[in-house]
């Protein structure tokens, strides 16, 4: 039998947003970080795929009633609505173009962590929203950026160490 690693979910937790996401495949990799980390998964704008039952099964999408999903038909109603339930300074936006690295980001639980869509990032409205929020992947090579499925990853389990999330682990199983 094997044992899985858990750890248990956040009170608050991490809300992952996609603005104007464009390919499924990896928004479907998202949805599914998703499920794993208890994260509700915000949908903003407009999307390059459907989203219904029959798409989602056909995209081999077999978790996706374990996402808490949530839509916005633009970013100021999320910006809104997320600001509501958690208060100002909670959004934390990551881009290829920004100064700082993610590891400088203070993440706390109920924090919106925002992703721009795969050919353009994040809408330049967006980022002077908040300029202050604006962090990045370090790259070495010559890529523009890493892969949007990949970064979600990446900040994600960097919020979850930062804040604690993953010090009391345990097998299942």
């Amino acid at each position: 039998m094997h044992r899985k690693l858990r750890a248990p979910a956040l009170a608050k937790p991490f809300h992952v947003t996609l603005v104007d996401p464009e390919i499924p495949q990896n928004t479907g990799s998202i949805a599914r970080l998703c499920a794993a980390t208890a994260s509700p998964l915000h949908l903003v704008g407009r999307l390059g795929f459907k989203i219904d039952a029959q798409s989602v099964k056909r995209a081999g999408v077999d978790y996706w009633h374990l996402v808490d999903l949530r839509l916005a038909p633009d970013f100021s109603a999320f910006a809104l609505e997320h600001e509501r339930r958690s208060g100002p300074g909670t959004v934390r936006l990551f881009s290829a173009n920004a100064r700082k690295s993610y590891l400088e980001a203070p993440f706390a639980p109920g924090d919106a962590l925002v992703f721009g869509c795969e050919s353009a990032g994040l809408p330049r409205e967006v980022l002077e929203r908040y300029p202050d929020e604006v962090y990045g992947i370090p790259t070495m090579g010559a890529v523009r950026s890493i892969n949007l499925a990949n970064a979600a990853s990446i900040v994600m389990f960097e919020a979850l160490r930062k804040c604690g999330a993953l010090d009391a682990t345990f097998a299942e199983g």
